[in-house]
């Protein structure tokens, strides 16, 4: 994957900027460039592409950010925003030019309202732990990635992130009410609140999913939701990967409002059985469907699912009986990525169709995969057609991350062709990018970029990213003419 050159005079004067950097900090320590220090934000969960960052700055306060932004800025340092890390897209993979700023230190909880269903966080807490601040009150935070035990808000946001019950509930722009957002010249503007965003443009969904190329989002109101009387999810396993994708048109044909929809094939069964233990039936592709409610409406949506589902012959239809039965139900899915790391390298795409083409998509992903010589292994949020499929590789052999790019980009390729997109919730990235003219015409994409004109006139947050790299390259020097 290409990177931009590093600017030399930028990296002449490293000492100079850390030093005005730490100035500004309450703790100076608060800002590393030690190399063996920053090595470890060389990356983000995308690891076949690293470079160690100029320097990371872990600020604690949104006047901190702001401090540091307004430096970087004035020395023409380009800024690449942190959440936790987990960024399976390279959103946060730096420069060798650039400063992360990390937003770990940055997690406390500002203010909960029952009352008004809302409570506001800084955005380095993690994703889960929104959910625990509030459960105590009968409230939980709706979207729910897999990585949510450690995933951070701010690139939740950064992303527009969902997660397993984003069928019902949305994903995150559906449930963030607020956000207090520096931008690069290190003004800090209030965006939405309490009711959401009001009259005139909708700055707050602009930011939403923007990955890091308009602001840094420091601060979120988010909407909290009553915990549901009740949920129950079943197993169902079928004998291959498009007779499930069609059950879960059928099942979404039919206007029933699962609160999740999971699909997982063979491969990714057999990896999180040695992982976990969760009992998976052995089967070519299981679909987990969760409903939730009162005993009653549960009971129902469960008939009418297992209706549908035997139109298509399950192998097994097994539905929970107990509190740990759905925890093992759910056990396996939630350690599915961790499950196929242990017996491979791989890449992880997130391509989203229309679900009528889950049938097609899952049988032409198997032809690609044959044709590259590379397995795949699928699980993903089949409800609204978010794909993930698994490209497994082996980092160590001479050409394998090539061939697995190559494969990508195909599947990637095919999801737009079917009528659907690059990305549902993991972002473009540097993985993407230059797939963007795949998706859009030049037209689009000028005006996407006009927009980064507009809050980031240096082009300096969060390089490489989202864009080709040629256009952006330009773009960025464009810009820097234009400022002088």
């Amino acid at each position: 994957m290409q990177m931009p050159h590093p600017d030399a005079s930028i990296l002449a004067r490293r000492d100079a900027i850390a030093a005005r950097l730490s100035a500004a900090l309450a703790d100076p320590a608060a800002v590393i460039t030690d190399p063996a220090q920053t090595r470890a934000y060389e990356c983000d969960a995308l690891s076949a592409y690293r470079c160690p960052p100029l320097a990371v700055v872990l600020p604690s306060t949104t006047e901190e950010v702001s401090a540091v932004l307004r430096i970087c800025q004035d020395e023409r340092v380009p800024v690449v925003p942190r959440g936790a890390g987990t960024s399976l897209a390279g959103g946060s993979m730096p420069t060798a030019d650039s400063v992360v700023i990390g937003l770990s230190r940055m997690k406390q909880v500002l203010e909960i309202s029952p009352e008004d269903r809302l409570i506001r966080v800084q955005t380095g807490r993690t994703n889960l732990s929104v959910t625990e601040a509030v459960a105590a009150e009968g409230f939980f935070y709706a979207p729910d990635p897999s990585s949510q035990l450690a995933c951070a808000i701010g690139g939740n946001i950064a992303m527009n992130s969902g997660g397993a019950h984003c069928l019902k509930y949305g994903v995150t722009t559906n449930n963030l009410l607020g956000a207090t957002v520096v931008l690069m010249d290190g003004s800090i503007v209030e965006l939405g609140g309490p009711m959401g965003e009001g009259a005139g443009l909708d700055l707050l969904g602009v930011i939403c999913g923007a990955e890091g190329q308009l602001g840094i989002v420091t601060e979120a109101t988010l909407r909290i939701l009553p915990t549901p009387e009740g949920a129950r999810p079943v197993l169902i396993a079928f004998d291959s990967a498009e007779t499930a994708g069609a059950c879960v048109a059928a099942i979404i044909r039919s206007g029933i409002l699962p609160v999740a929809i999971e699909y997982m094939d063979r491969p990714c069964i057999h990896a999180t059985e040695d992982f976990c233990g969760a009992g998976y039936p052995d089967c070519e592709a299981l679909l987990i469907v969760e409903v939730e409610g009162s005993e009653t409406e549960i009971t129902e949506q469960l008939r009418l699912i297992r209706e549908i589902a035997e139109r298509f012959t399950p192998l097994e239809f097994r539905e929970s009986g107990s509190a740990e039965e759905s925890r093992r139900i759910w056990l396996g899915r939630k350690s599915a990525f961790g499950a196929m790391g242990v017996i491979s390298d791989y890449m992880c795409l997130d391509g989203t169709i229309p679900v009528s083409q889950l049938p097609h998509v899952l049988h032409r992903i198997g032809e690609l995969s044959a044709e590259a010589g590379l397995r795949v292994a699928n699980v993903f949020h089949a409800g609204d057609g978010n794909m993930h499929p698994l490209i497994l590789y082996d980092a160590n052999a001479p050409g394998d991350l090539e061939r697995c790019e190559d494969l990508g980009a195909r599947i990637l390729r095919l999801c737009v062709e079917v009528g659907g997109c690059l990305t549902g919730e993991h972002g473009v990235g540097v993985e993407k990018r230059e797939l963007m003219s795949d998706q859009y015409a030049p037209a689009d994409l000028e005006a996407q970029m006009r927009v980064k004109d507009v809050f980031d006139p240096h082009w300096l947050l969060n390089p490489a990213k989202v864009f080709p790299l040629a256009v952006s390259a330009a773009r960025r020097e464009d810009r820097g003419q234009d400022a002088a």
